[in-house]
């Protein structure tokens, strides 16, 4: 079958093959056909070094198909059936599923250790554990989330990833109170969710922070009542709250420095909500005494910061309201051949989310 492989971490183009295996299927397991899946800045950091994957390995964990064939022993899933998937699934029995912190189970990061891919020349990983730039891939059943018939599986691809994250943000984890203000730095997929989630949330005023001038029009177009560049963001806190900084105020790059940036955007005792996945030797700093005094929350979001599949139906009983827009975050589609053309997109800031067609 066809597939886009990174044959090593730092390479900056996949490789479209056709001689690629899904393996490993068997007792829990299902083999999926993909039929569409985003792409995520995640992909790219995995691909780049900044997130830990071994290679070779396919890029992709934002992806809905369909199912080919159940494994013995799972139940609720049939071949036919529509599917999102989920890249981190909850095991149910772990102390953080216990105490209902779904999103923070382990299990999943597993089996990211594990090849379920193999070439001719050897065993090939999925990144995450999933792999959703092919045609066919093998999963846990957790993996496999039932989607309604009405659910396009592009839109259920988004869903399975940048949707829930930046929905979540703002409504799990940092719970935006209606009338407040909010900024959010970093407009790409994930960020234009954190915006539609403020605006679901009844925030007063949304500020964009974005250096490409399409994503802070876009911004526009999805809630933001205002947009600027990084360098127009302090005359926007002095201007929109008198200089004593935002309410809450979301990070959704992934580095230290804009880290830095969004704290000192954030008013006194308010909340810093980080939801940009970063690399390990990058660190972010905050002095003891600013700490102290400030009493600003800083609150990480790990996939939306709630039960996935909670947000997964919550996400589709907005779009079906017609209170959030997912079809218009799909701003170009490719099918597989096209991939590197998609990357270079991302890396631009031309598209918000690439849809790719398999």
């Amino acid at each position: 079958m066809r597939a886009a492989v990174l044959q090593e971490i730092g390479q900056d183009k996949l490789e479209v093959l056709d001689d690629v295996e899904a393996v490993g299927f068997g007792p829990g397991k299902v083999r999926l056909r993909i039929r569409a899946t985003g792409l995520c800045h995640s992909d790219v950091s995995a691909m780049s070094g900044v997130l830990p994957q071994p290679a070779p390995f396919i890029p992709g964990h934002e992806g809905a198909g369909e199912v080919l064939d159940v494994g013995d022993g799972v139940t609720g899933l049939s071949a036919g059936d529509r599917v999102l998937v989920c890249w981190l699934p909850a095991c149910g029995a772990c102390p953080s599923c216990k105490r209902g912190q779904t999103q923070l189970c382990l299990a999943g990061f597993m089996n990211a250790g594990t090849p379920n891919f193999k070439r001719p020349g050897g065993d090939v990983f999925g990144f995450a554990g999933t792999g959703t730039f092919t045609e066919e891939v093998v999963v846990g059943a957790g993996c496999a989330v039932p989607i309604p018939d009405d659910v396009p599986f592009e839109i259920a691809a988004l869903i399975g990833c940048g949707v829930t994250t930046g929905l979540g943000a703002a409504i799990n984890t940092a719970q935006v109170e209606a009338g407040s203000s909010v900024a959010v730095i970093g407009c790409g997929g994930v960020g234009i969710s954190t915006i539609q989630g403020a605006r679901v949330q009844g925030a007063a005023q949304i500020v964009a922070v974005d250096p490409v001038a399409s994503r802070r029009e876009a911004a526009l177009r999805f809630g933001a009542t205002e947009a600027v560049s990084p360098d127009e963001f302090a005359d926007a806190k002095q201007r929109i709250t008198a200089g004593e900084g935002f309410d809450y105020v979301f990070e959704v790059v992934g580095k230290s420095a804009t880290a830095r940036t969004a704290y000192d955007h954030t008013r006194r005792g308010g909340t810093l909500c980080i939801v940009g996945a970063g690399a390990m030797d990058d660190n972010f700093q905050v002095n003891m005494f600013e700490l102290f005094f400030d009493e600003k929350r800083i609150l990480p979001s790990m996939y939306g910061g709630g039960d996935v599949l909670r947000s997964y139906e919550r996400a589709i009983a907005l779009w079906r309201a017609g209170r959030i827009d997912l079809e218009s975050m799909i701003t170009h589609r490719v099918r597989l051949d096209g991939i590197n053309d998609a990357l270079d997109q991302m890396r631009t800031g031309e598209s918000l989310r690439t849809c790719i067609e398999l």
